[in-house]
């Protein structure tokens, strides 16, 4: 996708409605559905049988720019998350198949990049470069290629009429047999899809890097088109300034159930003013209580209508390199282990320092010719083992909200480690919640025991006494258990509350620090004036 820089002047009261960016975009998936519903059947199913089918079928792709630009400032470049008050987010392997119905699993989506893209974009699309030492075809020139020569609403058109025309169009171009022709009207249709929508970059070119994996038609299908598309939205992320395209997968969304908001993957456009949702979003983000989060994504999907789901799950929940050419980076599952059902047991977070040094986003790849293959071969060989499973042994997640109140706190939250702390005391509350709910299990159980020994006691040669007798001592005793853990998490509980309220006192006294110091300036600056005046006053005797 691709974003534009939002305006350096305007306020709440500028036009409301879509951002050029977007206008741009929706009217790019336009022309690509319009194309694809002018495809021959025999190309449909060429797609279908690459995996692409699903994807093509969504009903629209727009960014969210005032989202983009917000998620972009909480972007750590070391983890490849989004900070929150709350923990890492990240989208996943798993997020990307759902939303996208793009395939995660397979051939990673890499290969050797070249000087110059002339002599495959001439051979494979009949087409050419924009420069001598380039990779990209100008996405109007691609556009006429495939029948849609004006993309523009004509006069007195409606929406239903525009998209008839160019699928009406792009139908009379196509050849309507197999052969040499289908062959190259594919890839010009796949370039535009995945050089503008999947690896898409800022303006009007679409790229070609990825062309040479389109020369064999039949193994298309075989990339994992879904974890490059990943791999592309981590590296738009980690850029420092906003102009850059941005990848299809939408941002986390707050949405309410069962009483708490829930974070999930989702879309959602506003037509307000690009300030005014910046600063709803921050608010939003900023002021979410810890207690209120619950990430359960996909819980109750339905995935047998989703196949490309259950072969994309050996993928799933596991820190994985993601390749896509020159971009190659760590998906660092374990930091969101929750997310699996797991307390979260990171208390170390990665760091820059790498056994690699990928080349600068100004080299992509084309001043010399370079395979990737051999050039990350320790990073391809972690993805064609499927990474490493992420596990965790750990009985909470304090531990973590510790460690990450240490660590981004004051990035954070402007109040101090407050909002991470209560994060700790919420993981607290949990567990001993779980411990009563233990004791009463029990409880109810010694109770059914010893109404079972009291009817028995009548009898003393009942042969059942001493069996009861023996599992109502088991039972005592594991109630005894439950209750000596439940006070010990009692007492921890109370321990944070305590370290809670005394952070709290700290901070209200760090608050009014300044304005005491402020205070104490003035009274020099005037004890400063006074003695001046005084100074003054003797001189003129």
């Amino acid at each position: 996708m691709e974003e534009d820089p939002p305006p350096a002047t305007g306020d709440e009261d500028e036009p409301v409605g879509p951002k050029k960016s977007e206008l741009r975009s929706r009217l790019g998936w336009a022309v690509i559905r319009a194309i694809y519903d002018g495809l021959p059947d025999f190309q449909v199913r060429r797609l279908e049988g690459m995996g692409f089918g699903p994807f093509l079928r969504l009903e629209e792709l727009a960014p969210n720019v005032a989202l983009i630009q917000v998620l972009k400032e909480r972007w750590d470049l070391e983890c490849h998350a989004f900070l929150f008050l709350w923990g890492h987010m990240v989208p996943t392997l798993e997020d990307v198949v759902r939303i996208t119905g793009l395939r995660v699993d397979g051939q990673a989506v890499t290969g050797t990049t070249y000087t110059s893209y002339q002599e495959p974009v001439e051979r494979l699309l009949g087409l050419e470069v924009r420069g001598e030492r380039s990779s990209l075809v100008q996405r109007t020139v691609l556009q006429a290629s495939l029948g849609v020569v004006s993309a523009h609403l004509q006069t007195g058109e409606g929406q239903a009429e525009h998209m008839e025309r160019m699928t009406d169009d792009a139908r009379a171009a196509m050849a309507e047999e197999e052969g040499e022709a289908a062959d190259r009207d594919l890839r010009r249709f796949l370039t535009l899809v995945i050089g503008k929508m999947i690896l898409g970059i800022r303006g009007d070119p679409v790229g070609c890097r990825f062309l040479p994996l389109l020369e064999d038609l039949s193994s298309v299908g075989n990339y994992a088109w879904g974890a490059a598309l990943l791999a592309h939205l981590f590296d738009s992320l980690g850029t420092s300034s906003r102009e850059t395209g941005v990848g299809v997968l939408p941002p986390p969304l707050p949405g309410s159930q069962g009483g708490k908001a829930t974070r999930r993957w989702r879309f959602c456009r506003d037509e307000r003013s690009l300030r005014r949702q910046v600063t709803l979003i921050h608010d939003a983000l900023d002021t979410v209580p810890f207690g209120h989060v619950q990430w359960t994504p996909y819980v109750g999907e339905d995935d047998a209508t989703q196949p490309w789901v259950e072969r994309g799950r050996p993928y799933f929940g596991r820190d994985i390199w993601l390749h896509c050419f020159n971009t190659v980076v760590l998906l660092h599952h374990r930091l969101v282990a929750r997310t699996l059902g797991l307390h979260q047991a990171v208390v170390e977070f990665p760091t820059r320092q790498r056994s690699w040094e990928r080349p600068g986003r100004s080299f992509r790849g084309i001043q010399q010719i370079t395979d990737w293959t051999v050039q990350v071969r320790e990073q391809l060989d972690d993805w064609e083992r499927r990474g490493k499973e992420v596990v965790s042994e750990a009985a909470s997640d304090e531990d973590y909200f510790r460690a990450y109140a240490r660590k981004y706190g004051a990035q954070l939250d402007p109040e101090g480690q407050i909002s991470s702390l209560e994060g700790i005391l919420h993981s607290t509350i949990q567990q001993r919640d779980d411990l009563q709910a233990v004791v009463d299990q029990l409880q109810a159980e010694l109770d059914r025991a010893q109404q079972m020994v009291g009817g028995a006691s009548s009898s003393r040669e009942d042969p059942g006494r001493s069996v009861l007798e023996g599992q109502l001592a088991s039972a005592a005793a594991r109630a005894e258990d439950a209750l000596a853990q439940l006070r010990e998490r009692e007492q921890e509980l109370r321990t944070a509350l305590a370290r809670t309220t005394m952070l709290e006192a700290e901070m209200a006294e760090l608050c009014l620090r300044p304005e005491a110091a402020e205070v104490a300036r003035w009274r020099q600056e005037a004890e400063a004036a006074a003695r001046w005046q005084q100074e003054a006053a003797e001189a003129t005797r």
